[in-house]
């Protein structure tokens, strides 16, 4: 068994995509148009869905907000650059929403960013090996 997906539910889909892929690196690897149940799709991550999960951002039509609830946490993306990374979102127009630093109470190195649809991302700064 394998995790394949993570669907986050998106108020733009084009927004969406732009974020994922030009702040946070993910390729856009497939779309799927739904005109009759008025849904579109699309998948976006790092590498080909058949060895990595991925984020699917699904679109409902004339739906522009949801409300995230309190039971979401975050999606976590290992970074080389928490820092770097934190800059590259944030001169892109994004949201930081908390600084690279080391986590409470230990010493790994993350930072927060928020996508257009206020989705928590925590971004982890890996350790050489």
């Amino acid at each position: 068994m394998r995790i394949l997906h993570t669907m986050l539910r998106v108020g733009d889909l084009q927004r969406s995509i732009d974020f994922y892929t030009r702040l946070m690196g993910m390729r856009l690897l497939r779309t799927t148009e739904r005109p009759e149940q008025k849904y579109s799709l699309a998948f976006v991550g790092y590498g080909e869905e058949s060895a990595h999960a991925v984020l699917e951002l699904t679109y409902n039509y004339g739906v522009q907000h949801y409300d995230l609830g309190s039971g979401f946490g975050h999606v976590a993306i290992e970074v080389t650059d928490a820092a770097a990374t934190c800059e590259r979102v944030r001169a892109g127009g994004g949201k930081v929403t908390r600084e690279a630093g080391p986590v409470k109470g230990g010493t790994t190195v993350i930072a927060f960013v928020e996508d257009p649809d206020g989705y928590k991302i925590e971004l982890i700064e890996g350790r050489p090996s």
